[in-house]
This record gives structure tokens, sequence and C-alpha cells, in this order.
């Protein structure tokens, strides 16, 4: 678990040679993100992720103060799973999992 002020380009290759070796390609990939349940967060990761095909769910923890947000999406490699994290990157605090 980890945010984006911890990824480097060294942690991507590492990803990347991970992604290759656990599955096939093309092949679905789940993401699963938490941020805080304020405005224009949700909306932000809402209009990256429609960027893409895919299914995307949402849960409000029990207090309401975090969302987290599952995106299923059929991926041709681990460039396009890491792609996604990237852009996804810019929402501060987003715990990736």
């Amino acid at each position: 678990m980890s945010n984006k002020s911890t990824k480097s380009e060294e942690f991507y290759l590492r990803f990347e040679k991970q992604l290759k070796e656990s599955q096939s390609w093309p092949g679905y990939y789940l993401f699963k993100f938490i941020i805080k349940n304020e405005a224009g967060e949700l909306k932000i990761l809402k209009s990256i992720l429609n960027n893409h095909k895919g299914n995307l769910s949402q849960k409000s923890s029990t207090n309401n103060k975090f969302i987290s947000v599952t995106f299923e999406y059929l991926a041709l490699s681990p460039s396009d799973v890491i792609r996604i994290y990237k852009e996804a990157s810019v929402i501060d605090d987003m715990i990736s999992l």
C-alpha cells in the first residue's frame, strides 16, 4: 500500500516486471483506490478512469470520510496498468492497492 509520494520510476520498473511475471497479457487488472470523501477528488478520479473502458464501482466508508473506488480493466500490457496509476497519481493523499 502506498501513495503517490513514494512512487518513483524505479518502483514502476519493478512493478512492470512483477506484472509481466504474474499474469498473461492481455488480461484483466483490478485497481483499487482509496480517496478522501472531498469535493473534487472523486470527480477527478472518475474523469481519469472514464478515459478507459472498464467497470467502476465505489463504496463509502462507515463514517463517510473515505471512498473506495474499484476499477476492473482489460489491459493489453503492464504498461497500460502503469499508465493508469500514473494518471491517477495527480490526486493528493490517494492510496492505491
